[in-house]
């Protein structure tokens, strides 16, 4: 078997309209869809789902637990920019600057607790 790509992934959090506050104002990343048990946002090419641990339950993941996932995020403005931007936002930088090797090579990076914290890792490709 060959994987070609990721289509989505899915994240457990506690509270979906939260959720969407925070990744849609303090990241700006579009709403695909959301109701009551879904939230979708669009980063590139791929899909990344949040659900409720009632709702990830439903759908067959074993143990759901909000703030148990990392994700790391490629962004297009400089780590100064993003860092002065969370701080607009009151998001603390948790960890960094520092630099990380990729799967897109050397980068630096700063971490970031979404609301359910979980662990969003934001790097500046060098």
């Amino acid at each position: 078997m060959k994987i070609k790509d990721i289509d989505h992934l899915t994240i457990v959090v506690t509270n979906l309209e939260q959720t969407m506050r925070f990744y849609h104002e303090v990241f700006d990343l579009p709403i695909i869809s959301m109701d009551a048990d879904h939230l979708a946002i669009q980063i590139s090419h791929q899909k990344v789902i949040f659900v409720t641990e009632t709702i990830a339950t439903k759908e067959g993941i074993h143990a759901p637990t909000p703030g148990a996932s990392s994700i790391s995020l490629i962004v297009k403005d400089s780590l100064d920019y993003v860092i002065n931007h969370l701080a607009n936002y009151g998001v603390d930088v948790v960890v960094g600057p520092v630099e990380i090797h990729g799967s897109n090579g050397q980068m630096n990076a700063v971490s970031v607790y979404d609301p359910d914290h979980n662990l969003i890792q934001l790097c500046e490709t060098k």
